[in-house]
């Protein structure tokens, strides 16, 4: 069956889906794509894959089995209100919103339908490999850590245009970084309690907040999360002080470290790889062989941590 899709924005995580759904589904899927038409010009690649290109939400048709959103932070809400009726099910690139205050009884949500928030860290093979393989029943402790240069993130773009660097469009790393409590709460939950300092404490030229740290309860454990823009030398990893090991999961190395047994286990991939398995994640959901895992009103909640609004 060929599915109908619609991207509405086509920055570069769109033009990857883009190019992973083609991969994956080839001509078992139609892609449109509405966009403002003040962004960079498509690359012939992409261009190839594209059968319609819209420029105003009254142009564009009903009846798509699927609209990705994948639009700026700060325009997600009132682009799901304003297409909530042309598919029958939504892809929402994270964050979920701007705000999470967002008004969701007024999306009036399906029940049939999937509404599912991006989160593809999950689908990493160092975080699978937690959540087959961890007891987490026996981890009292983690401490998660990711620490990026913001001017190193988009080579040959400016740092200081970026959305990252201004508050007004969304930006900061509060939310920029939601992956990391988005991975946590997967593994282990939602925190009982959390305590957060986020601000701007360097001399990068930005409005928007540039350090976050986080201490986190659980009935059995607490959690430290701490968050930057300013490392030198990337860092993102997780470290569970197990009761029998600790364990240091590297997202960037992608190894597991079992320190006390001195084990190494090697997970190497590309980005598409566990970009693509979040894809076919979402066909499932669609096709009702699995759940939805990251719906809206999750999503929503799991900003709030991040946002430090929960305590």
């Amino acid at each position: 069956m060929k599915r109908k899709v619609c991207f509405i924005g086509l920055g570069s995580i769109a033009a990857r889906h883009i190019k992973n759904l083609k991969d994956l589904y080839q001509k078992d899927v139609c892609i449109d794509v509405l966009r403002s038409g003040n962004g960079k010009p498509l690359d012939e690649a992409v261009q190839s894959m594209i059968e319609q290109v819209y420029h105003d939400f009254a142009e564009l048709p009903f009846g798509y089995d699927v609209i990705f959103i994948t639009n700026p932070t700060r325009l997600h809400y009132k682009t799901l209100l304003a297409v909530k009726e042309h598919a029958k099910h939504f892809f929402i690139e994270k964050p979920v919103f701007e705000t999470s205050e967002e008004d969701i009884a007024k999306l009036n949500l399906q029940k049939n339908s999937v509404y599912y928030v991006a989160c593809p860290l999950r689908y990493t093979n160092v975080i699978q490999y937690l959540k087959e393989n961890m007891d987490f029943g026996k981890v009292h402790s983690v401490r998660c850590i990711s620490s990026s240069y913001l001017p190193d993130w988009r080579p040959g773009t400016d740092y200081r245009t970026t959305y990252s660097a201004r508050k007004e469009l969304g930006g900061g790393v509060s939310i920029d970084l939601i992956h990391e409590w988005d991975y946590l709460c997967y593994l282990i939950g939602q925190p009982q309690k959390v305590y957060s300092l986020i601000g701007k404490k360097s001399n990068l030229e930005i409005n928007s907040d540039d350090v976050a740290i986080y201490i986190a309860e659980y009935a059995d454990k607490f959690v430290e999360v701490h968050l930057d823009y300013l490392g030198r030398v990337p860092i993102r990893k997780i470290e569970l002080f197990a009761e029998d090991d600790s364990i240091e999961a590297d997202l960037i190395a992608q190894k597991i470290l079992y320190r006390k047994k001195n084990i190494v286990v090697d997970l190497q991939e590309n980005r598409d790889s566990y970009q693509k398995k979040e894809l076919v994640h979402f066909f499932d959901m669609i096709d009702g062989k699995c759940a939805n895992d990251n719906p809206v009103e999750w999503a929503c909640q799991t900003l709030k941590i991040t946002k430090g609004e929960q305590a």
